[in-house]
């Protein structure tokens, strides 16, 4: 097994700076892979504690958490946001939601673990993966025009090129590395 972290004398002798330039890449392909395995995680827990929480005492919760801040501000943009979120959470809602986030975060945790271990199998999936959620994640912004959807598409997009960049290199390491027929 490979180590996760690979030094910079570990890298091959390429053109002038090739080495360097690449070994400051993929410092920055690694801590974009850690923040989408750290993503992955919190989608994971989040979505079995979704399974785990009843959805009338989340509603409870949620009520008793902005009523306060309601009685001084009724206009609160986050306290009526999180009131109107939760008189939608149903059974069926929470079953989707819990579903689709351990999913999710499960698949991301085992993409990165592979990305990480250098699999080239990881590399291709990963950008099919990344690119249905852009894909999705595009379509979700020209209905809501959320700036956060606009910033985690192209922090993908990103993730996208540094991923292609890295498996490109890892195809031209193993083909430098594999002995003539």
């Amino acid at each position: 097994m490979r180590p996760f972290f690979r030094s910079k004398d570990s890298l091959p002798a390429g053109p002038a700076g090739g080495a360097d330039a690449h070994w400051i890449e993929h410092r920055i392909f690694l801590v974009g892979v850690w923040i989408k395995g750290l993503a992955g995680l919190v989608e994971a827990i989040g979505g079995a504690l979704a399974l785990a929480v009843n959805p009338t005492l989340l509603r409870s919760f949620v009520l008793f958490l902005t009523a306060p801040e309601l009685a001084e501000d009724p206009s609160d943009l986050v306290a009526n946001f999180l009131r109107r979120s939760i008189r939608h959470y149903s059974g069926n809602v929470q079953l989707f939601t819990g579903v689709y986030l351990v999913a999710h975060g499960v698949i991301k945790i085992g993409l990165v673990v592979g990305l990480l271990r250098e699999k080239l199998w990881a590399y291709p999936l990963s950008l099919w993966f990344v690119a249905a959620f852009v894909l999705y994640q595009s379509y979700r912004f020209a209905h809501t025009h959320s700036a956060w959807l606009l910033f985690l598409t192209a922090f993908d997009l990103g993730v996208m090129a540094l991923i292609w960049r890295e498996y490109r290199w890892q195809e031209r390491r193993l083909h430098a590395d594999s002995p003539p027929p």
